[in-house]
């Protein structure tokens, strides 16, 4: 099977997400988004380069996005009626994964996402 890791933006990403998630609109949607997120890491390991997926080389080199709502139907929790993140991520080796980070679709994702802001 194979794998992913989060960078440590990512994993701030998230738990950012998930924090406002919780307050804006309840626990019982944190869950959902929590579900809806894992859901779309999963099928990143799964498949990194899928037909949803979309190539990002121009911000640097092997880097991929997928937005989660490509996910909804794989996720195990009620469905997310509009999920808003993208996640970004690279091949690091057969196998594995790297999630860069997970950023909201109308952020530019030049501004935080490059081969220095990736390690």
């Amino acid at each position: 099977m194979a794998r992913y890791r989060l960078s440590n933006p990512a994993k701030a990403d998230i738990a950012s997400i998930l924090r406002a998630s919780e307050m804006q609109h309840g626990a019982e949607a944190r869950i959902r988004y929590r579900g809806l997120l894992a859901a779309a890491l999963r099928r990143i390991a799964d498949d990194p380069r899928a037909r949803s997926t979309v190539d990002r080389s121009e911000l640097f080199a092997g880097l991929r996005s997928l937005h989660i709502r490509h996910s909804r139907n794989q996720s195990s929790e009620a469905p997310v009626a509009a999920p808003v993140h993208v996640i970004f991520y690279r091949a690091v080796k057969a196998g594995l994964v790297e999630i860069v980070r997970v950023l909201h679709e109308r952020m530019e994702p030049s501004r935080h996402v490059g081969s220095e802001k990736s390690e």
